[in-house]
Parts: structure tokens; C-alpha cells; sequence
């Protein structure tokens, strides 16, 4: 990059005004998304705080760090001795790395960050639903935002802590900021596990894979096939697909996480590789579409709910949603994840 687009992606802009939804109609408007774009985080750095250093927190960074996407990542948790253990261990990496600096950070550098990164929380364990979290860790997104207090207008918030469609809707009320400016993880990590499984069945790379999981990041999640495409065809079309395999393979994409869980404690290595991606997409507004997490504005049918659903993800946080057109039965199982989810708010 020269010197003088350096510059260009450093200079400051005025924030956007507040509002509670972001547009989307067609392709042709949901890729000019006409809202003010913040093509500007902090002139000087771009710093990312993780507020959990827990497994989940710690591979965020980590994915951050060798990533090399921002001048400085503080790690933030209440268990002082364990955030510091875990920004000296992947200190000891910096040598290797462009990443300025990871740092024991505060509450009050998570105030000036450009980007916000929530992992803490009660965790899943053995049996539990991530709705089954919901109550509890929303009176820690409580208390973590107030400890923060206001928020910069040009902050972005990305939730990953569970059940992290509730915890989105909710932070969105919390916070001062508009509502693409706070989104979840969603099924981004879901959507690289079926893409992962086709990879394996038809002997095709992933990334030469798409498609997309939708709705609730939990049991009610499904896999919208008439998105799935290998190759530029059609996965009805290819040889080896049948619906008894969909049916097998959407139960095993759910399925993943507790098995996890169940053989290691916890899932993390998945999750931080795929909100590293989601970070990168809005410090280099790339406008990647997306099954994170954002709110519904009569998306297929459902509105004022957060949902794993298709976004466009850039400078601006959520820029847009994807006007993707679900089939009949997809539809009725978005509105289904909707009502579950609905229920937690």
C-alpha cells in the first residue's frame, strides 16, 4: 500500500448519526449501502481489546496477533493473574509477528478502542444450551458496558459470548452506538464447519465451497441449501449429494460443539479464527458477506430479533444486510430460530 492510501485509510471522517437498523432492499442497494461510512478508526493505531481472557478470548488474540491487523490488542479479564499469563505467553511470539504490541489492558483502553471484543461469560458445559446462559452472562454484558462506560461513535462491538444472539440484541440496547455497529459472531463459525464437512466429503477445498448456516448460533440453526454452491454448482446438482446426506450433515454441523466439549472442555481454536476474519473484514473494508449476527428488519419475513443472517461487513460494521430470497421451508425454519431467540430477549 503507498504512502499516500496509507494516509487516506488513516484520515478522520464524522461519525454516522444514530439509528436502530441498516437498509437493505436489492443487490445493487445493499452493496451501495448509502449510510456514512467510517472510514476512520484512531489516526494514530488501531487497537482491539478482547474483554475475556479465557480460551475463547485468548485464541481471539492470538488469531489477532499472527494475523497482524492491528497495532495494539489488550486482553482484559477480572482474573488479573490469568490475563496476564495469557498476554505474556503470546508476548514471548511479538518477535515474529508485524503486531506492535499485546498488552495487559483496562476497561478504560477498551473505552478508546476501535474495536471491542466480548468473550466473557459463563461458559457451555456438558449438557447445557447456550440459551441456557442467557440470563446470567446479560448481567455481565450489563456490568462490563458500565464499567466502560460511553463509547466512542466510532467504536465497533462484535459479541461472541453465548448465547450470542440474545447478548447482541441486548448490547444493542445498552450501548450509545447504531445497531450495525454491534454485531455477533452469529453462524460464522457454524457456516466453516459445514463448509469444512462438504470439503471432506466431495475432495473439494472449503474456500472453493459456499453456503451458509442461518439463524439462532445454537439448536435451531439450519443450513440454508439452496445457497450452497461447490464450484459455481449447485449442491442438488452434484454427484454423491442426497437429502438423507443433508439431513445427516446438518445434525453433525450442530452436533460439533458438544462433541467438543465433551472430549476438551471448550471450543476455541474454530471461534477465534473466525472472528479474526470478521475484524479483518471491517479494518479493511472489505464489505464481505457474512452469516454474523445482526438485527432483522423484515429479512424473509422476520424483524427485531438478531440472528445469524447474511451481512454485509466492512468499515461501518454491519453495512447492509444481504437481500438473499430463502426457499418456503427455509423461511418457516428462520422464523422457528427467530421465535426460540425471541423468547430469551
Amino acid at each position: 500500500m503507498s504512502s499516500n492510501k496509507s494516509s487516506t485509510f488513516l484520515r478522520s471522517i464524522k461519525p454516522p448519526k444514530k439509528n436502530n437498523s441498516y437498509a437493505h432492499s436489492s443487490p445493487q442497494q445493499a452493496t451501495g449501502y448509502s449510510g456514512k461510512v467510517l472510514d476512520k478508526f484512531n489516526t494514530q493505531k488501531i487497537s482491539i481489546s478482547v474483554i475475556g481472557a479465557g480460551n475463547v478470548g485468548s485464541a481471539i488474540a492470538y488469531a489477532l496477533t499472527i494475523k497482524n491487523v492491528a497495532s495494539e490488542i489488550n486482553i482484559i479479564d477480572v482474573n488479573e493473574e490469568k490475563q496476564e499469563g495469557e498476554v505474556m505467553d503470546i508476548s514471548d511470539g511479538i518477535a515474529f509477528v508485524e503486531t506492535g504490541v499485546v498488552k495487559n489492558g483496562s476497561f478504560k483502553d477498551a473505552k478508546n478502542s476501535d474495536i471491542i471484543v466480548v468473550t466473557a461469560g459463563s461458559r457451555q458445559k456438558p449438557g447445557d444450551t447456550r440459551l441456557d446462559l442467557a440470563m446470567e452472562n446479560k448481567k455481565i454484558m450489563k456490568s462490563i458496558f458500565q464499567k466502560i462506560g460511553r463509547l466512542k461513535p466510532t467504536s465497533i462491538v462484535i459479541i461472541v459470548s453465548n448465547p450470542v444472539d440474545v447478548l447482541t440484541h441486548y448490547v444493542q440496547k445498552i450501548t450509545n452506538l447504531p445497531a450495525g455497529q454491534v454485531l455477533g459472531s452469529g453462524t460464522t463459525l457454524d457456516t466453516s464447519r459445514l463448509r469444512t464437512m462438504l470439503s471432506l466429503k466431495f475432495k473439494v477445498s472449503a474456500q472453493n465451497i459456499h453456503g451458509y448456516v442461518l439463524g439462532e448460533h445454537g439448536n435451531s440453526s439450519f443450513v440454508a441449501w439452496s445457497t450452497v454452491t461447490i464450484g459455481g454448482i449447485p449442491i442438488k446438482e452434484v454427484k454423491g449429494f442426497t437429502q438423507e446426506y443433508a439431513k445427516h450433515t446438518e445434525i453433525e454441523v450442530r452436533k460439533q460443539a458438544y462433541e467438543i466439549i465433551e472430549k476438551k472442555g471448550s471450543t476455541y481454536y474454530g471461534i477465534g479464527l473466525s472472528v479474526a476474519n470478521i475484524i479483518k473484514a471491517i479494518l479493511f473494508d472489505q464489505s464481505l458477506v457474512l452469516p454474523v449476527s445482526a438485527r432483522l428488519d423484515n429479512w424473509n419475513g422476520v424483524s427485531n430479533v438478531c440472528l445469524g443472517t447474511l451481512a454485509i461487513v466492512g468499515r461501518n460494521g454491519v453495512k447492509g444486510l444481504w437481500p438473499l430470497k430463502l426457499n418456503t421451508e427455509e423461511k418457516k425454519k428462520l422464523k422457528k430460530s427467530a421465535d426460540l431467540v425471541k423468547s430469551y430477549l
